[in-house]
């Protein structure tokens, strides 16, 4: 991966197309890199969740969900966008997703599940004016993914029409910003560094690994190593990390790296050596490294 780029080069494409009801939906593409969909999505729904709405909508059938507080958790794990609210969780594949340490994952699956296509779009009504506004993303087949409702000047706080000739046009201030930044490319990402790429650890704390789940200490101990090595190290639990019967496990972010069997001293070297030196444990890693 290259170095970090707070500008956006635009793709400059712009395409229309009709609606079964009439009038038609404008997409204008952006890159879908994770330097870019990255901090796009974590600005959503970190940062801009009260703004947000996340749906899916097929002919037939549409589901929209709303935050009604900021998500406990919005990391990337294996590729996948995880972002966890108290009622409903989500996952949205932003990188190749190779199925855990063993790699699984068949290259075309790979290809298929992530994103392909990243679009800022406007519903057109029959006239011409837009209606409805969001961004919308396809996979690797070309189907259409997750869509992403960005708020509607038409609506009101309880999604109730307002009256006519009277939208509140300050609510398209959050697409003018994102189609600025990552359409246009005529404002910077409003980050130095790519939000959701900062390293963080995860301890298992699930019982099929780990019956006696008592994961504390581990975090405990890994907690206090980050913070004695002054290190920007997000440390927190997990449910299963894909290695099954060798808890408790630890996976670290930053090099895509596992380890089982690991008590409060593994811990601390975990940090102290793997993190800070560069020199992983070999014989606590998964797969297991084999001695040359």
């Amino acid at each position: 991966m290259g170095e970090f780029s707070r500008l956006v080069t635009p793709l400059n494409c712009c395409i229309t197309e009709p609606l079964p009801m009439g009038g038609q939906i404008e997409y204008e593409d952006f890159p879908c890199t994770i330097d870019v969909t990255g901090p796009l999505l974590y600005t959503l729904f970190q940062e801009r969740w009260e703004e947000t709405q996340i749906g899916h909508v097929v002919e037939g059938s549409v589901l929209e969900l709303e935050f009604t507080q900021p998500p406990k958790i919005c990391i990337i794990y294996d590729g996948y966008l995880t972002v966890v609210t108290e009622a409903w969780h989500l996952h949205l594949c932003l990188e190749e997703h190779l199925g855990g340490p063993l790699a699984k994952t068949p290259p075309e699956l790979r290809q298929q599940r992530l994103i392909h296509r990243a679009s800022l779009y406007r519903r057109l009504n029959e006239r011409g004016d837009p209606r409805s506004w969001g961004i919308q993303f396809w996979n690797g087949a070309g189907e259409k993914m997750m869509n992403l409702f960005l708020p509607n000047p038409f609506l009101g706080e309880d999604e109730d029409l307002l009256p006519e000739g009277k939208p509140q046009h300050s609510k398209l201030s959050l697409y003018k910003e994102l189609r600025d930044i990552y359409v246009l490319g005529i404002r910077p990402i409003p980050f130095e560094n790519n939000p959701l790429k900062r390293p963080y650890l995860s301890v298992c704390r699930s019982s099929r690994c780990y019956p006696s789940r008592n994961w504390q200490p581990i975090i405990e101990a890994l907690q206090e190593a980050v913070k004695e090595a002054g290190m920007d190290v997000y440390v927190m639990t997990s449910g299963c990390l894909e290695v099954c019967k060798m808890g408790p496990v630890v996976f670290y972010s930053g090099d895509r790296t596992w380890y089982t069997r690991v008590n409060p001293d593994v811990a601390r070297r975990i940090v102290r050596e793997h993190l800070v030196q560069g020199q992983p444990i070999k014989n606590h890693l998964y797969p297991r490294v084999k001695e040359g």
